[in-house]
């Protein structure tokens, strides 16, 4: 048997979502997954411009201009929604034994998969959640001998993740382009994934950046991650992609790749 994925849509446009409303209903089939109520469910929706906190926040990386931020309780650190972004709550029973970071990998796969039907290249990044745009290569300059400090962030990674945050050692394998150690310019993550798992079920998911404006990033420190830029379909595309031509994509590509999870 195979896991069948249930879409709601909570609020898009005009009738975007309060995140505090948002997230209510979370919690509230959250509960009725958990007892069995409901099957697995997935809550797209959209939200008016807010900031929101994981757990792993760091005060310096909050807004500077006194813009209030919403402290959630997934993982992560502090992101960005609003108008112009799909936002989806994938409110699931994992298997035995539990595996977030396969949970995250799914997401992350259907939002590749997104971005391959729009025509953009996307990929998952070593140590990060997330999906993304590679940066352009450097061109290499011939060894001029002495110290190189482009270090690589898997050298760099202390054993404790308070210390080093953003970078997870569990996201690795083939899967993952190599971490830049000064190889490329900047990557640009377009999309951001933060989860809780509470009894077996899952809260929290994905935010990607249709049309939104970019211009809130800048107040924050976006996930924590300082040697990185964001992005969104439109920028890189060069053209209007809306949440309204992202949304059928997303469906289909998030019920395919939660189909093959073992009911």
């Amino acid at each position: 048997m195979t896991s069948f994925l249930r879409f709601v849509h909570l609020g898009l446009g005009t009738d975007a979502v309060p995140y505090e409303a948002a997230w209510e209903e979370q919690r509230r089939v959250h509960e009725q997954v958990v007892s069995g109520e409901v099957g697995d469910t997935c809550l797209l929706l959209e939200h008016p411009a807010v900031y929101t906190a994981g757990r792993r926040t760091d005060p310096s990386e909050r807004p500077m201009d006194g813009t209030p931020v919403v402290d959630v309780d997934r993982g992560g650190k502090i992101t960005w929604h609003g108008p112009g972004q799909l936002v989806g709550y994938p409110i699931v029973r994992l298997p035995e034994p539990v595996d977030v970071v396969a949970h995250v990998r799914r997401m992350e796969e259907a939002l590749i998969r997104v971005c391959a039907d729009l025509g953009l290249e996307t990929t998952r990044i070593e140590g990060r959640s997330g999906v993304w745009v590679l940066g352009d290569a450097v061109p290499q300059q011939a060894p001029t001998g002495g110290l190189d400090l482009r270090l690589d962030s898997r050298l760099t990674a202390a054993p404790d993740p308070r210390l080093h945050p953003e970078f997870d050692p569990r996201l690795a394998g083939p899967e993952y382009a190599p971490s830049n150690a000064g190889q490329r310019g900047d990557d640009r993550k377009l999309a951001a994934i933060g989860v809780r798992v509470s009894r077996k079920v899952t809260m929290h998911g994905f935010a990607i950046n249709c049309d939104a404006d970019m211009t809130y990033y800048d107040r924050i420190v976006p996930c924590g991650i300082k040697d990185a830029g964001v992005t969104s379909l439109s920028r890189e595309l060069g053209r209007e992609v809306t949440v309204a031509e992202v949304l059928p994509l997303a469906e289909r590509h998030l019920a395919d790749v939660f189909a093959r999870i073992p009911a």
